[in-house]
């Protein structure tokens, strides 16, 4: 049985303050998109297998899929196996959120494929235990997240959006992101509303991303990828989670096509380039 995974675009992203336990408080509204990996799923006897074609990533328990299969089956005292083929199109390390994703999905889909019966709260808190995004994956389409970006709620009448992703191909640590921020930021925390985004001019007044200056210090390039976005046509532009991705909203879709593949034939050879909507 095949599944897909939807990335996500962080289209605003606050770091509020550092916690004691080293992680830091944020506040960001999170988009799945329709850029999807896709899982297929095998019954086995007993043993969970993990095939990853055309990608470097481990095959064991270091695979974020392995531990979702194998937590979820503990959970549930499911004694049989299976074997997941994952198929990557979702850059790696790339701040669209493809390995949560594709954790939640499995979570998802062996909850199902197997009949094990669990609510989509326990799924939520298994998710946590292997990431702090894996639960928006699971909760929704559009979310306001907290926390650690563990803590959810619905994000009503987003308008449609339609989006180009331009991923420079190589990949940016989260860890080393947040280590560069922790120079600038002060256990201070800081207050922050939600915003009202009835409109897809409100939505673009709202990019923001606190982790987005350093990560520019780190690959000036990034700033400009921006301007090659905001060039064509592009609302606004923003980095997505710790980066490197950004992403250009477009007032239509014929508008974001165009724009992509005008972008594709700029940057052939050194980018990837992609069309995404929300989903």
């Amino acid at each position: 049985m095949t599944w897909r995974a939807p990335a996500k675009l962080n289209l605003f992203l606050r770091v509020l303050g550092r916690r004691t336990d080293g992680y830091h408080d944020i506040f960001s509204l999170m988009q799945k998109i329709s850029l999807f990996d896709e899982l297929i799923f095998e019954p086995r006897p007993r043993e969970i297998t993990i095939k990853c074609p055309n990608s470097d990533l481990p095959l064991n328990e270091d695979n974020l899929v392995f531990r979702a299969a194998r937590i979820i089956f503990d959970y549930a005292n499911y004694s049989s196996g299976t074997e997941i083929t994952l198929n990557k199109q979702i850059p790696l390390a790339s701040g669209l959120g493809g390995g949560s994703s594709d954790a939640a999905t499995t979570l998802m889909a062996l909850n199902e494929i197997c009949s094990l019966g669990l609510q989509k709260k326990e799924l939520m808190q298994l998710g946590a235990k292997l990431g702090a995004d894996v639960p928006f994956f699971i909760f929704g389409n559009s979310a306001f997240a907290w926390g650690i970006g563990d803590k959810l709620k619905t994000c009503k009448n987003l308008p449609k959006l339609h989006f180009v992703l331009i991923n420079p191909q190589f990949p940016l640590s989260t860890k080393t992101v947040y280590e560069n921020l922790n120079l600038r930021l002060t256990s201070e925390k800081i207050n922050y509303s939600i915003p009202r985004l009835w409109s897809l001019s409100d939505v673009a007044q709202e990019l923001h991303n606190d982790l987005e200056e350093v990560s520019i210090k780190m690959h000036p390039e990034l700033g400009d990828l921006k301007q090659i976005l905001l060039r064509h046509g592009a609302l606004g532009a923003l980095m997505s989670g710790s980066g490197p991705t950004v992403f250009g909203i477009y007032s239509d879709e014929k508008s974001a096509r165009d724009a992509s593949l005008a972008i594709a034939k700029e940057v052939y050879g050194r980018h990837m380039v992609f069309f995404a909507c929300s989903l």
